[in-house]
């Protein structure tokens, strides 16, 4: 067995994370959620959702006869949407493809929706013990600074590279173990800025240690400046109850709920009265909301519009009125939850 590998199942079985709530089963349902909420989310922002899901969908039927926007709902607040969209349609493709059974076969895993190669690798390994390689971005991180590899990850070059080391390392036992102790070793020890080198277990052979260069790798991206853009966002309210749109399935916060939006500098007394057919009483424009996507960051300009009479309330198109503690727990994108919250506790 590779130095690297036995160095971190020996520490996994001492000092790893064993309690998480996905760790005590074979469940493969339990485990593909388990790794597709872990993608972009900490640990501790996931296990209030992991109960709360499975609690309303335990198992793949379940999720596969559910209505989209519950699922959504159940996912409001973690972000990253298309993964519980994919996670649905996965669940679908299972009900109709595989009898309604988590596939056991790797090329069948990475098939579905929203599985790419390190999540297939990481279900295979918790749910049947199978021996495949797992490179997401704690590990990309574990492996260049041990092996000295320069060059961004991202890069397809560097990250083909980081894919045949892991593979080369791989136990031929204990394969769990050695899952679990790359992924918590780089979520915990091998931080990105403030890694713990004193308590690792790969300290002695890691050349990023050896040649003192710990902080230059992995090599980062080359930073550039990060686009704004800038929305008008129109809350109708009416008797206490506030108008929501469904958004495109396409898109960010594809298949939410949202107030309508306008382009900066329109009008939203006119706008409104155009595109909804409804009479404004009165507007207040609100502080502008900024609210930052991976790639750039969105300017949101709310304006507070109470309507008058309403003939047409139950006609606006592709949309619903609901009170606000039942817009707070629908499925809505972040800021609209804030908005939503401020006008709640009387913020606005």
């Amino acid at each position: 067995m590779h130095e690297f590998s036995s160095s971190i199942i020996a520490w996994q079985k001492l000092h790893g994370r064993h309690d998480l709530p996905w760790q005590k089963t074979r469940d493969p349902y339990r485990v593909w959620l388990s790794e597709i909420m872990l993608q972009q989310t900490q640990v501790g922002t996931v296990i209030p959702y992991y109960a709360r899901f499975l609690e309303r969908f335990p198992d793949i039927a379940h999720l596969a006869d559910a209505d989209e926007d519950v699922v959504l709902q159940h996912w409001s607040g973690l972000g990253y949407y298309s993964r519980a969209r994919n996670l649905h349609r996965a669940a679908k493709a299972i009900a109709e493809q595989h009898q309604g059974q988590f596939p056991h076969h790797f090329e069948q895993i990475i098939a579905l929706p929203g599985i790419g190669r390190s999540t297939a690798a990481a279900i295979s390994a918790f749910a049947f013990g199978k021996r495949f390689a797992i490179l997401d971005g704690n590990v990309k991180r574990v492996l260049a600074r041990y092996f000295g590899v320069e060059g961004y990850p991202g890069e397809k070059k560097i990250e083909n590279n980081l894919w045949k080391i892991a593979e080369s390392i791989l136990p031929s036992s204990d394969i769990e173990v050695y899952t679990q102790a790359v992924m918590d070793l780089g979520a915990s020890i091998c931080s990105r800025s403030r890694p713990e080198c004193p308590v690792c277990p790969l300290q002695k052979s890691c050349v990023a240690f050896r040649d003192q260069r710990v902080a230059e790798l992995p090599t980062r991206k080359q930073k550039k400046a990060i686009p704004t853009k800038q929305i008008g966002m129109l809350m109708m309210i009416h008797n206490d109850e506030l108008f929501l749109e469904k958004r495109p399935s396409k898109g960010i916060w594809g298949g939410l709920w949202s107030f309508p939006e306008m382009a900066v500098g329109e009008v939203a007394e006119k706008f409104s009265h155009e595109q909804f057919k409804v009479s404004v009483q009165s507007t207040e424009t609100l502080p502008i909301l900024e609210h930052t996507f991976t790639h750039y960051k969105l300017l949101i300009s709310p304006h507070l519009l109470h309507l008058g009479k309403l003939s047409n309330k139950g006609a606006l198109p592709n949309g619903l009125w609901l009170s606000i503690d039942d817009a707070v727990d629908a499925a809505i994108p972040a800021p609209v939850r804030k908005l939503l919250l401020q006008i709640k506790g009387g913020g606005i």
